[in-house]
């Protein structure tokens, strides 16, 4: 993503990464200058996320994120709840080929066989955990004593103990896509660690960890 330095500055004290913005709010880079990108990590990444349909939902949105940029997978974002009956597991989980078609066929979503199979196979998954703990219960199970505090963009984990934990308990469950950099990308968005850079106005934004 280009940085439109017209509209923002990196002050000298400022870790590298962070930028302050017109509002005068610092945020790293890849939230400085898109705005669908900015009013997401202000509002909503980050923040935590403890029922079971908002996990499922960004389960499912991390796996079809695999190997594509956030950025793309968020504009789409309204599509995929049009498509996928608002991420109700208990509609999704009923799914037949014939709905795997149909989700093939719709251009607003990201059209990829196995990850739309991965969805209605994690459905059916996370209705198996009612049983138990449920969905959301098992992934914040995989909490860490401690939070990364990083205050460069490089500083910032891809993976972890937890996140190869957690990949490999919901393998064991049954879901597909839930590999350890994907569960990372999951913990960070539904606020079990705070990846926010230490100068970023959003650390300790989650009441999750201190900032």
């Amino acid at each position: 993503m280009t940085q439109d330095t017209r509209h923002t500055t990196t002050p000298a004290d400022a870790a590298p990464g962070v930028v302050v913005g017109q509002d005068g709010l610092a945020r790293p880079a890849w939230a400085a200058v898109d705005p669908l990108l900015r009013d997401y990590y202000d509002s909503e990444w980050g923040m935590p996320v403890t029922d079971e349909r908002g996990v499922f939902e960004r389960v499912s949105l991390e796996g079809f994120q695999a190997g594509l940029s956030w950025a793309t997978i968020l504009r789409k974002r309204p599509a995929f709840r049009a498509a996928f009956d608002g991420f109700d597991p208990d509609v999704i989980a009923a799914y037949t080929e014939a709905d795997v078609e149909r989700l093939m066929t719709d251009a607003g979503i990201v059209r990829n066989r196995r990850k739309i199979q991965a969805a209605v196979t994690n459905a059916r998954a996370t209705i198996r955990l009612r049983e138990e703990m449920g969905l959301a219960g098992l992934v914040w199970s995989f909490r860490p004593a401690t939070t990364p505090r990083p205050r460069t963009f490089a500083e910032i984990p891809t993976r972890s103990d937890e996140s190869l934990a957690l990949s490999k308990e919901l393998r064991r469950r049954g879901f597909a896509f839930v590999g350890p950099t994907t569960m990372y990308a999951l913990m960070e968005a539904i606020g079990i660690v705070d990846t926010h850079l230490l100068d970023s106005h959003r650390r300790g934004s989650s009441g999750i960890w201190p900032s």
